[in-house]
């Protein structure tokens, strides 16, 4: 008998969100919310399961603490910012419900799944790496025992790891999130500044070939593989999308890098041509002129695009395989297509300097794309940033949770010659010299005035924007 099953991303404090699926749990510069698709995935695969998604629900823990009074297991989605947090609530759940299984997944408790436990005193196992059957074997009813892929803590207190779960290689074969997008979840709830709301986000692929050194996920969950769904086969889940969700406008694909293989993003952009969608996707910035045509004449508005830095050494120095002449010419390209960007950057990664911060300022504001996000270098654990980091005593302890205590990511890292306080400052600064020019104000205001309901969601983010400069000063 299927034990009955309640998949939770716990709430969270005001102003965080889920970051991109994987419960980042830090303030951001605007609001936003990315699908739960981690814990869908498993959900769509357990009969009769709930998903709940507090944050973007506005969900407090009195309907969840009602709901766990009849459950047999919950399967919480963790993640090294949100941890100690995380373990409070199952401590709550586990007090209206001594009976209840509780086990977390997520990126931290797949590389520190001993850890976790000892920190954790009401979890009773953790997933390690892929979890979808995982989760659906102890659904199931399988003694832990037998599980593959679990760390858990036997009846006498003692932490048992199990073998390691073999890689997912049909991708096919895993069932539609849209279904349990449909049963429990408010689309309307999900939005992010770039994308068109409402907004619907699926993955088509897992894994990643790049090498990044600071990337989390193909060093811990997915893997360095691009394991992919047919193309045929993500047709027909945005198929029953548009027949489940006719509000939608955009479509956006959260693999890793939907670009690692060309033929295949070309094939699935044929597929979404036909079916008259707008959708978006990551993208690496070495994708060539033929296939950005191919996917722009197939639907594709925008490409999240992770430059990291303009400085060469730096992009060496993280293993992005990237030169920075290609991306100059990628971003070129696309502008002449018309598909927007949404570029992404990272101050505070190893060879870091004063002057590199200003010389990634200047590339960015040089190849202008429509949009873009400056984050914190970030060291989590499992990554091979974050060893290197500790080997190089860059990582002070103190520093070693990533966000402070109202939730404002903090630069962990520092140097001899770049402090901390320096690396924080310059993403203000990044900020101001690339939106704060008359030419990208001008844009903008062109953008508001085109349309009245993009002139009332540029304003809210505006405000949500320099909430966010005044929180980091206070922090």
């Amino acid at each position: 008998m299927t034990m009955r099953t309640l998949f939770l991303q716990p709430p969270t404090f005001d102003g965080f969100d889920g970051g991109a699926g994987s419960r980042y749990q830090a303030r951001r510069e605007i609001k936003s919310f990315w699908y739960p698709t981690w814990l869908a995935q498993p959900a769509a695969l357990v009969p009769g399961s709930r998903l709940i998604d507090a944050p973007p629900a506005n969900m407090g823990m009195e309907p969840i603490l009602e709901d766990v009074k009849n459950r047999d297991l919950v399967i919480l989605h963790t993640s090294t910012p949100s941890f100690a947090k995380d373990v409070q609530v199952a401590q709550m759940l586990k007090d209206v419900n001594p009976n209840l299984k509780i086990g977390m997944v997520g990126a931290k408790v797949a590389v520190q799944p001993e850890e976790s436990l000892l920190k954790g005193a009401p979890i009773d196992f953790v997933a390690r790496n892929e979890f979808d059957y995982t989760i659906k074997d102890i659904a199931d009813g399988m003694d832990f025992k037998d599980v593959d892929g679990i760390t858990w803590r036997n009846a006498d207190g003692e932490i048992i790891t199990n073998r390691d779960r073999a890689m997912i290689e049909d991708m096919d074969a895993l069932p539609f999130v849209t279904e349990v997008y449909k049963r429990d979840l408010k689309i309307e709830d999900y939005f992010i500044g770039y994308l068109m709301h409402p907004y619907l986000s699926i993955y088509t692929g897992r894994g990643c070939k790049s090498r990044c050194t600071f990337c989390l996920w193909p060093q811990t969950v997915g893997g360095h593989r691009y394991r992919t769904r047919s193309p045929q086969h993500v047709a027909a889940e945005i198929r029953l999308a548009m027949q489940y969700f006719p509000q939608v406008k955009e479509f956006f694909f959260d693999d890793d890098t939907f670009t690692d293989d060309l033929p295949r993003a070309e094939a699935i952009a044929r597929e979404l041509g036909k079916l008259g969608v707008t959708w978006s996707c990551n993208a690496k910035a070495n994708v060539p002129y033929d296939t950005l045509k191919v996917l722009r004449d197939n639907g594709l508005r925008l490409l999240l695009v992770g430059y990291e830095s303009g400085n060469q050494q730096i992009l060496h120095n993280i293993k992005k395989g990237m030169r920075v002449e290609v991306a100059r010419e990628f971003t070129k390209n696309c502008h002449e297509l018309g598909i927007k960007i949404h570029g992404t950057f990272i101050l505070g990664l190893p060879g870091e300097t004063k002057e590199t911060i200003q010389e990634t300022i200047r590339f960015a504001k040089e190849i202008n794309p429509h949009t873009l996000q400056v984050s914190l270098a970030a060291p989590y654990p499992g990554t091979a940033l974050y060893k290197e980091a500790t080997e190089n005593g860059w990582l002070d302890e103190s520093n070693a949770e990533l966000l402070d205590d109202n939730g404002v990511q903090i630069a962990p890292l520092h140097y001899p010659h770049l402090s901390h306080t320096e690396i924080f400052n310059g993403v203000e600064e990044f900020y101001k010299k690339f939106y704060f020019r008359a030419p990208k104000i001008a844009s903008i205001l062109g953008e508001m005035v085109r349309s009245p309901q993009m002139m009332k969601r540029r304003l809210r983010e505006g405000v949500e924007f320099f909430q966010f400069l005044k929180g980091r000063k206070a922090a």
